[in-house]
Order: C-alpha cells, then sequence, then structure tokens
C-alpha cells in the first residue's frame, strides 16, 4: 500500500472496488474519460446552455483567460494587417522609383547604342532619320519620350513634334563628359524620372545624347492592386482568428466549468489506480534524495519495505549502484542493473527540466527474459550482416588471390580467430582443377602473426585423414571440434599439429570450395580465444559464407584463363621484333590494362626507297573480340603497305575493311559491332625528310624538335574507321635529322580522372624534359602519364629520324631518246665504282637498262633515274605516266615481254607506286659487302 503525500488514510481501491458516485457527480467527469449519463445531457441541454452563454459573454469580456486570448489575438491581427498595408506602400514607392530609374535609363541605353544613330547624327536631316525610330521605340518600350539632341543640347526628336529644335530642359553636363545622368524632375506630364546618356562616336568622342522618361504613376500601381487582396486576407484572417478563439474559449470553458475539489480527487483516483496497475515500476524521488512514491511493480521489482516512503533512498538496502543511480537524479536511458536475480533497465530523468518541482522520476522495467531473447537476436543479425558484407566486400575484383584474400579478411575476427584458404594450383592458372591436384595456401588471416600454420604461397596436399582432405572428397563441411584429440587432423602433420594445439587453437571447420560439379580448394576456419568449438549453426554459417565466395573466386578464375587468351593472342599478333631499317630508331611499348585486354597496336613496316611506314591503331573495346579484330586490322595494313598507297588511301582501304566486318557480324548476329577503331599512318622518307600521315579519329601525333621543342601538328583527324561517308586527308611535314616523332594511343593520355587536354599538357611536359634517345623518350612519357592501374591498352612509338645523306643519293634525268639508256648505263657502271660496288655493276645496268627502255617506249616525260646506297642497293625509275607494267611470261615467238621477268630475276624485290605526277618502278639488290660512300658523280 503506497500513502497519498498531503492526504489522510490509504491509497483508494481498485476501479473494481470503486464506489459509484452520484448522478449529480458524473454530470461533470468529463475530464476523466467517463461518458456522462442522459439525465446529465439533459441537465446540460437545459439550464446548461444559460452557463455556456453566461461564460462566453464573460470571455468575450476580458475577465477570463478564453476572454484575453481572443482580444489578443484579434489585436495581433490587426496589427499586422495594418503593417502589411504600410510596407506595401512603402515598397511600392520605392520598386516604382527604382523601375522608373531602370527602364529610363536601359531604354536611352539601348537607343543610343542602336546601330546607324551615330550616321544618323552626322547627316544632314537627322530628324528625318531619328524621330520614327524613336517613336517606334517609345512606343515598344512603353516609356513617355525619347529624345535626341546635339551636343548643344537642341532636340533632333521629341513626342510632341512642335518641340523639336528646342533646347533639352536636364542636366547633360555628365553625359557631355561620358558618363550618364538619371534625374528625377518634376515635369508638364508630372513626377518623372529622366535618364541622359551620350552618343559616342567609334573613336569615343560624344556625338550626341539620347534622354529617356517615364512618368512615376506609368510604372506604379502594384499597391493599388495588392491593397484589396491584402484587405480581403486581413478580414478572412480575422473572421478565422475570432472562430478559432471562440472555439478555445468554449473548450477551455467546457474542461473547467464547475471542477471543484471533489472533481479533482476523483480525478487523482483514477490516476492512482493507473499508476498501480501498469506493469512497469514507477519511482518519485525528491530533490534530497528521499523517496516520494513507488508503485506496486516497483515494491516487487525492489523488494522494498511496506515504509520506503519518506525514507532517503540510500536506507532501503538497495544494491548500492542502484541506490547511487536512484538518488543521485541525473539521466539514464536503458541503464540495466542487477537487483537480485533480475537485470533491471532503468531510465530516469528530473522533474524540473521544464520549471516542475525538484527531483527524479525514475521506470524499471524486468528485461531478464528480453535480454536473452535479445542477444539471440543480435547474434542472428550479426551472422545475417555477416553474410551481407560477404557479398559486398567478397569478389570486388576479378583476381583469384585477391578474391581469397578478402574472404579471409572478411571472416576475422567476427566469425573464426585465423582463416586459410587453399586452392588448386589449375585454379589459380584460370583452369578447371583435377581431383588430386596440388593445393597451394593462397590467402591466411588471423588475429596474430606467429601462429604455426602453413604460410601463404606454400604446396600442400592433404590426406584423406585430415578434415580438409575428407571435405574435399566428400564435397561437404566437417567440422574437428578439439583437435588435440583428432588422430586423422595429427596424421597430416605430426609436429605441426603439436605446435598448432599448443598455440591455442582448439577447433576448426573445413568447408569445400565448390562452384556447380567443380570444388576449386578447401577454406578452414580456425578458433582459438573461445573455449567452446563451432556449432551447428555456425558450420551452417560458414557453408554459406564460403559458398557466396565460391562464385567469386569461380567468376575470377573464368576471367584468368579468358584474360590469359587474349594477352596470348595479342601478344601474338603484335610484332615481336622491329624489321632492320636505317631511316629511324625506334623504341615501343606496350602495357596491357589489367581490366582486360584491348585491341591497341603499333607497327613497324619498311616501304620502298628506303621510306618507313609507323602505324598505331586502336579497336574500341576489350576482350577476345577486339584482340581478333586487331590482328586482322594489321595484317590488312601489312597486305595493304605492299602496294605503297598513299596514307590517306590505306586509311580509306581500312575503314572500307572495318565496315564489311560489322556488316558481317551483324548478319551473324554475333557481337556488337567494332565501329570505333582508330588508326594512325604515317610515311617517313629519309631521302627528303618528309613525313606523311593522316588519321582517323585517332589522338594527334607530338613531334620533338632535335632542341626539345615539342609540339602536336595539326594533322586533320578523319572519322574512326568503320564509320564511312568522310574521306581522310594527308598532312606532310618536314622534319629535321634527330627529330622524335611519337605516336601514342588513347590509353596513354586519357583515363577516368584525366580528360585528353590534360594528358596532352602532361605528355608535352614530359617530352620536353626527356633525354633525346627513344629509349628515354618512352620512360619519360610512362613516368609522368603511366596510372597505377591502366584502364585501358597503352602503344607508345618513338622514332627518332635519320637522313640519307647527299653522298648515297645518285640522282639524274634522262632524255626521252633510246640511245640514251647507253649513258645511263655508263654512268651507273661509274657510280658503283665509287660506291666500290663493282660486283653489282653488271646486274643494275641490265636493270636499269630493262626499266629505262620501258619508261621511254611505254611512259612518258619526265624520266629520271635514282640509286640510293641504304642497307640495300636501290634503282628507281620514274616517268610521268600512270600506266603500271605487268610481269607476264614472253612466247618463243615473241620478241618483247621479257625485261620484267629479268628485273624479277635479278632483284631481290621489286615493284611500283604512284606518285601525284606519274608512277616509280623500283628493284632492290642485297649488298656484297658494307660499301665506301664517295660524292656521287650521276
Amino acid at each position: 500500500m503506497v500513502r497519498l503525500l498531503g492526504r489522510s488514510g490509504t491509497r483508494s481501491p481498485r476501479p473494481g472496488g470503486m464506489r459509484s458516485a452520484p448522478a449529480s457527480d458524473r454530470v461533470r467527469q468529463t475530464s476523466t474519460g467517463r461518458k456522462p449519463g442522459r439525465a446529465g445531457d439533459r441537465a446540460r441541454d437545459g439550464g446548461g446552455r444559460k452557463r455556456w452563454g453566461a461564460g462566453l459573454r464573460a470571455a468575450l469580456a476580458g475577465r477570463s483567460l478564453a476572454g484575453q486570448v481572443f482580444v489578443f489575438q484579434v489585436v495581433i491581427v490587426l496589427l499586422l494587417v495594418l503593417a502589411a498595408v504600410v510596407a506595401l506602400v512603402l515598397q511600392s514607392r520605392a520598386d516604382t522609383t527604382r523601375e522608373a530609374r531602370n527602364r529610363s535609363l536601359a531604354v536611352a541605353q539601348t537607343f543610343a547604342n542602336s546601330p546607324g544613330i551615330v550616321q544618323a547624327l552626322r547627316s544632314a536631316h537627322p530628324t528625318a532619320v531619328l524621330q520614327p525610330r524613336a517613336e517606334a521605340a517609345r512606343k515598344a518600350t512603353h516609356v513617355d519620350f525619347i529624345v535626341v539632341t546635339d551636343t548643344q543640347g537642341i532636340r533632333y526628336t521629341h513626342p510632341k513634334p512642335d518641340r523639336i529644335g528646342k533646347k533639352f530642359v536636364g542636366t547633360t553636363a555628365p553625359a557631355l563628359a561620358g558618363g550618364t545622368v538619371v534625374e528625377e524632375v518634376d515635369g508638364t506630364i508630372g513626377r518623372l524620372v529622366q535618364a541622359v546618356v551620350p552618343v559616342k562616336a567609334p573613336d569615343g568622342t560624344v556625338v550626341g545624347l539620347v534622354s529617356s522618361g517615364i512618368t512615376t504613376r506609368h510604372v506604379g500601381g502594384a499597391a493599388d492592386r495588392q491593397l484589396p487582396l491584402v484587405l480581403a486576407a486581413a478580414g478572412v484572417a480575422m473572421a478565422l482568428a475570432t472562430a478559432g478563439t471562440a472555439l478555445v474559449s468554449r473548450r477551455l470553458l467546457r474542461q473547467t466549468h464547475g471542477l471543484g475539489p471533489r472533481e479533482m480527487t476523483r480525478m487523482y483516483e483514477h490516476h492512482d489506480a493507473v499508476l498501480h496497475s501498469v506493469r512497469e515500476g514507477v519511482i518519485i524521488v525528491g530533490a534530497e534524495g528521499e523517496l516520494l512514491l513507488a508503485n506496486d511493480e516497483a515494491h516487487r521489482l525492489l523488494h522494498l519495505p511496506a515504509d520506503a516512503e519518506r525514507r532517503p533512498v540510500l536506507d532501503l538496502g538497495l544494491d548500492p549502484d542502484t541506490a547511487e543511480l536512484l538518488a543521485s537524479g541525473r539521466m539514464a536511458t536503458d541503464e540495466v542493473h542487477l537487483v537480485g536475480d533480475r537485470l533491471l533497465a532503468i531510465n530516469q530523468r528530473p522533474t524540473d527540466l521544464e520549471g516542475g518541482p525538484s527531483g527524479s522520476v525514475a521506470t524499471l522495467r524486468d528485461s531478464t527474459e528480453l535480454r536473452a531473447l535479445s542477444g539471440r537476436a543480435e547474434e542472428a543479425r550479426e551472422r545475417l550482416h555477416l553474410l551481407y558484407d560477404a557479398g559486398v566486400a567478397v569478389g570486388t575484383g576479378l583476381d583469384v588471390g585477391r578474391t581469397a584474400e578478402e574472404l579471409a579478411e572478411l571472416a576475422v575476427p567476427r566469425f573464426a580467430d585465423f582463416a586459410t584458404v587453399d586452392l588448386f594450383d589449375a585454379v589459380l592458372a584460370g583452369e578447371e582443377p583435377e581431383p588430386g591436384g596440388t593445393l597451394r595456401r593462397t590467402a591466411l588471416s588471423g588475429i596474430r602473426k606467429d601462429a604455426p600454420l602453413y604460410p601463404v604461397s606454400e604446396q600442400l596436399r592433404f590426406v584423406d585423414s585430415s578434415p580438409q582432405g575428407r571435405a574435399l572428397r566428400t564435397g561437404q563441411a566437417v567440422t574437428e571440434p578439439r583437435l588435440a584429440e583428432a588422430a586423422g587432423w595429427q596424421a597430416q602433420d605430426a609436429e605441426r599439429s603439436a605446435q598448432v594445439v599448443e598455440f591455442g587453437i582448439h577447433s576448426l571447420i573445413a568447408v569445400p570450395v565448390r562452384a556447380g560439379a567443380l570444388i576449386l580448394g578447401v577454406v578452414t576456419f580456425w578458433r582459438s580465444e573461445r573455449p567452446v568449438p563451432f556449432d551447428a549453426d555456425e558450420v551452417a554459417l560458414a557453408e554459406e559464407l564460403v559458398a557466396r565466395a565460391a562464385v567469386s573466386i569461380d567468376n575470377a578464375r573464368r576471367y584468368t584463363r579468358e584474360h590469359g587468351l587474349a594477352v596470348t593472342l595479342q601478344r601474338s599478333l603484335l610484332p615481336r621484333s622491329l624489321p632492320a631499317q636505317n631511316a629511324l630508331d625506334i623504341a615501343y611499348r606496350y602495357l596491357p590494362a589489367q581490366a582486360g585486354v584491348g585491341g591497341d597496336w603499333f607497327d613497324v613496316l619498311p616501304l620502298s626507297g628506303a621510306r618507313v611506314a609507323l602505324v598505331v591503331g586502336d579497336v574500341v573495346g576489350h576482350g577476345l573480340h577486339a584482340a581478333a579484330t586487331m590482328g586482322r586490322l594489321r595484317t590488312a595494313v601489312h597486305n595493304f603497305s605492299a602496294l605503297d598507297p598513299a596514307p590517306d588511301e590505306l586509311l580509306a582501304l581500312l575503314d572500307e575493311m572495318v565496315g564489311r566486318i560489322d556488316q558481317d557480324e551483324t548478319a551473324d548476329g554475333g557481337a556488337a559491332p567494332v565501329t570505333g577503331a582508330t588508326c594512325l599512318y604515317a610515311v617517313y622518307d629519309p631521302v627528303t625528310r618528309r613525313c606523311t600521315m593522316a588519321r582517323a579519329g585517332h589522338p594527334p601525333p607530338a613531334v620533338v624538335a632535335p632542341d626539345g621543342t615539342v609540339e602536336f601538328p595539326d594533322v586533320a583527324s578523319g572519322p574512326p574507321l568503320g564509320v564511312g561517308g568522310l574521306p581522310f586527308e594527308t598532312a606532310e611535314l618536314e622534319l629535321a635529322e634527330g627529330s622524335r616523332l611519337v605516336l601514342y594511343t588513347d590509353g596513354l593520355v586519357e583515363d577516368r580522372e584525366r580528360d585528353i587536354d590534360s594528358g596532352l599538357d602532361l605528355l608535352r611536359d614530359a617530352l620536353a624534359a626527356a633525354g633525346s634517345s627513344p629509349e628515354e623518350t618512352c620512360r619519360a612519357a610512362l613516368d609522368a602519364l603511366l596510372p597505377a592501374r591502366p584502364g585501358d591498352d597503352i602503344a607508345l612509338l618513338v622514332a627518332r629520324t635519320r637522313a640519307l645523306g647527299a653522298d648515297r643519293v645518285a640522282e639524274r634525268e634522262v632524255p626521252l631518246d633510246p640511245a640514251a639508256v647507253r649513258e645511263v648505263r655508263a654512268l651507273v657502271g661509274r657510280q658503283l665504282a665509287a660506291w666500290d660496288l663493282e660486283e653489282l655493276a653488271f646486274t643494275t645496268e641490265l636493270i636499269l637498262s630493262e626499266l629505262v627502255t620501258n619508261a621511254i617506249r611505254y611512259g612518258s616525260a619526265p624520266v629520271r633515274v635514282r640509286l640510293l646506297l641504304d642497307r640495300t642497293l636501290i634503282c628507281e625509275v620514274s616517268d610521268g605516266s600512270s600506266t603500271s607494267p605487268h610481269l607476264r611470261y614472253a612466247a618463243a615467238s615473241d620478241e618483247g615481254g621479257r625485261g620484267l621477268f629479268l628485273v624479277a630475276q635479278l632483284a631481290e624485290r621489286w615493284g611500283t607506286r604512284y606518285t601525284p605526277t606519274g608512277k616509280i618502278i623500283w628493284a632492290e639488290q642485297a649488298l656484297p659487302q658494307a660499301p665506301a660512300h664517295p660524292q656521287p658523280d650521276l
């Protein structure tokens, strides 16, 4: 029983034993939650109406709290309405003046700067030109006047024509000085704002003035339009405020009408009954630490004595922690205390936070069973969270080893103290494992680094009796609760097993890594800190955890296999060594992307006439398809370069070929088309030191001059290969000897964090600071631009130019006379003797005589002969005809047709290339020895 402070006697009985109140009392119990009887309704319908009317009149008279609230709200609404009207009037005036100034100044400046106004002012009849324009602009801009004057203020325009020619009234001095004037004046048409601005000639002199003005009454009117709306809103607000205040007053009167001590006592008894019937302890403690109130549940939970009220909390025999908390009055939220054999969750708040009496109120809730249930729920939640994290954190990449490490790192220490992942060697190589193969420790994670477990990269073969061996053989998880007694596990390695047990590891779970029908390896979870072994729920969790990781490991294995095949294919398609040539010193780098194989490629192709072709290309996309397409394009470039076309013609042939590839794949329903392949093709001639190039959607080349200056030549970029429809353009550069030509793919200068413009700036700086050799240039470019994990392939080709000296070139023009062949043979013999190549004199004379004879007989002027001494002896005969010779077998009775046959037999290579002025027939012969280099005498 709890005594109520300030009252005599004991607490009132429970609601079931309460006495019935008289009918007259029940009439006024509306605040206690009980419904009044019908008798009460009738009483309220009769005399109650009179009482409510009298009370409402009293409230309106301001003698009650409801009336005061009503009057106060009405006054506030009136003040707000008055303030809104005053603010509207003031703001309207300010806005009117501001708008007039802005509009007049804008119109004057616009008209003063309009085209042709200076010419009009300087014309013979300015008014005839400007008056119609000024009136049209005035009507369009809704101003009152636009006046144009000369520098003396004489008007040229005015809305009233009779005022034209008279002097302008206003301030003009600042405008004549080049400034603007905005002023408010009282004119004949009322209060107005006018602006005066100068009209300036192209040399800056003021040739006239423009004034625009507007009366404020034409701009204003906002207040007049808004004032009725404000007054209407005020009226509505007054009505709503009056109605709301009346409702509040009526409700206050209803709730407080006739409420005396008896009714208050009855309300208190009801609250007291509720307080003692709840299943939660309630304690009120005073400012001095004495217990003021404790309900029945608090007595039961704390085992309080019957006379606990009015006694200090510290003297009630409670445990020290609980007593200190209740006596301190500090705030507490779900603070758990052990009281006897119960766990009590205590919430405590001070009662003086909102100006109430000093002290505190505390609630006590028995959470013994709830704590056990929440512990199991928390454990289940943590396991679900672990599985969720496994789906997010395991398999972030496509590397088998890294995926295994992610699994081990996730499991420790949240699930196990140590975790090891052992995979078959074939899995690490991307292949399917075979039963009985060798495993390798791929990942190891633990709470300590000195555990005596097999280290990473150790090759393993588990015996059949070990838990890992049984898991691999059966495909099911195996648990070993007591390793110290497990003979089958110890048979794997008796010495290491003893070290593991001595270290403190006492139980394990071995789970096979299964991907469909394949077993990729085994994961082992080890426990040392917790004394209890793994239970059945933890075994199920381990199986689920490994099953999720197995999908990622198998995906990484498949990717490793495909990536290896693509890399092998790609490297087999790229040049393994550069061809021998003397025109360029070449260095190159090729770096495949880590995320997948792309279609970047490059090549160096020796051409006729000691020339060399450089080509760099990029097929959009990654994988086997991109690598195979790259190989097809590289083969096509080899074949097309044998025809020696111009760079733009070669790109046109490639463009047509890529278009056919797209059509074939679309017809077969294959992969997406490869439209978007890019290419840059350049040909360097060491004799003329000229480089011709064309590009199809490829990044521009860089040229490093011998003095280190870097520039990106303006080479027109055609569309990517396969788009079609637009021609390609060829650019021609003259390169000084020792210049470096840098060709690259977009993977070098562009990635997700850097656009191509920033990449080109970095490349320029790197090339300017690089050494003069191609190798140093490649190294400097990659050091400056290579990202940590390249997302695209990178192909880089650096060629330093050489020049074929004049002592290695002999050239002469031949007249269109068959007798000139004899002279050519004699001069060639002398030149070869000077080059110490007498051994080649006979075959060279025969080759040239046949070629020159054909040029004279079938070609056109001019006919020229050129000998080049490079890695081979090159003979060239050019003429102005574009007719191509053909090799054929002559019949026994034919008098001719054997010349080209002899040339083909005597030369190592021969061919034809076309020039803008004709064609060149060339033939190459191997050199017997290193020649000398005297001056030519042809």
